[in-house]
């Protein structure tokens, strides 16, 4: 009998790996943005912004998905205790 593959739980989806990224990239850009001139220096700070942020997405995907990996799956059957 074949094994049925068992649904992700809902924070370990993709989904969330990738919004959490966005977020953070977002709050990095606007940071730099407004930091280093904002509208004064559009055209400079614009794209330190752009750097920063897509620095910011990746480094911080990395790092969910490689703590993600290193936690171990509960293998226990749900409808028995835990205490006896």
């Amino acid at each position: 009998m074949a094994k049925t593959p068992r649904k992700l739980a809902p924070a370990r989806s993709v989904t969330t790996y990738l919004t959490l990224s966005g977020v953070s990239a977002a709050f990095v850009g606007a940071l730099v943005f407004f930091g280093t001139g904002g509208v004064d220096e559009s055209g400079g700070a614009l794209q330190r912004a752009a750097i920063w942020s897509a620095v910011t997405f990746i480094v911080v995907l990395v790092g969910i998905a490689t703590l993600a990996l290193a936690v171990k799956d509960d293998v226990r059957d749900p409808n028995k205790p835990l205490l006896k």
